[in-house]
Order: structure tokens, then sequence, then C-alpha cells
């Protein structure tokens, strides 16, 4: 994962080149955000935003947080209803993520084959996938080692 320098520069690039304004919050919230490897649900972001900003308030972080979505900046990890930093928001689309169930690592994949399986699965059956959340559940590498 790239550290959070690279991300942020990479964020207001994308914002700029998308023509949308990379807010201070908005800002803030992502820099947070990438700063967990293992997501943050709202609320925990909402409490580590709070101390910097006294006046924000859960709709604060969750405008910001549709605004990373819509982005491609952040994925929300739907099985723990919480936010990580997308470190390539050109495949926002097509991504799995590896959850370690031990120490929480998120991490993601790019497995096209799989994503071009299913829309074609899909479409033989005349779906059309707008969005696909494919999460992985298990034992990091780094987990494996020190067991």
């Amino acid at each position: 994962m790239p550290d959070v320098s690279s991300l942020l520069r990479m964020a207001e690039e994308r914002c700029h080149d998308n023509d949308v304004r990379f807010t201070p919050i908005r800002r803030r919230v992502f820099e947070i955000i990438s700063t967990h490897s293992s997501g943050l649900k709202a609320y925990e972001l909402l409490d580590l935003l709070s101390s910097e900003h006294a006046s924000a308030r859960p709709p604060t972080v969750y405008r910001a947080l549709d605004f990373l979505l819509e982005q491609g900046l952040v994925h929300r990890i739907e099985s723990l209803n919480a936010y990580v930093a997308c470190p390539c928001p050109d495949h926002a689309r097509g991504f799995q993520l590896m959850i370690c169930r031990h120490c929480g690592l998120v991490e993601e994949m790019h497995d096209h084959d799989t994503m071009h399986r299913l829309e074609a699965t899909a479409a033989g059956h005349g779906f059309l996938i707008e969005r696909q959340t494919i999460e992985l559940s298990g034992v990091c590498q780094k987990c494996q080692s020190s067991r």
C-alpha cells in the first residue's frame, strides 16, 4: 500500500482531473482513512475528526465519505461497515478485498478474470452488474507466519 502522502497526491490529482473540490474536510477524512490499513467505521472517523473540528457531526462525515466513494478514493467494506483507502482509483470498479480476520489488514486485489466471468454470467441472465463487492476473509501472510 502506498504511503499517506502518495495517496493524498493521487487523491488531489483525481479531484483536479474530475473538476471537483477536495475540501479540507474531505481531505482530512481521506487522510485519516489512509492511515488505517484495517479500515474505519464512520463513527470512528467522527471521533477522530471531532477532536480536531469541534463542529464535526455525522452528516459531515457521511457527506465526505459519499464524495470519496463517488471519486473512487475509498471502498466500503460491506462486511465490516467500514471504509478503506483505495490505492488505485482507476480500478475502483473491478477489485476484490482480502480481509485478515486476525489483524484486520485489508488489501485490494485485482483479479480481472473473476470480474469478467461474473459479468458474463450475469449478462447471460439478462442482468447488468453496476457494482460488485467481493470480500475474502482469511489470514494474511504476516499472521500466518506468526502462528
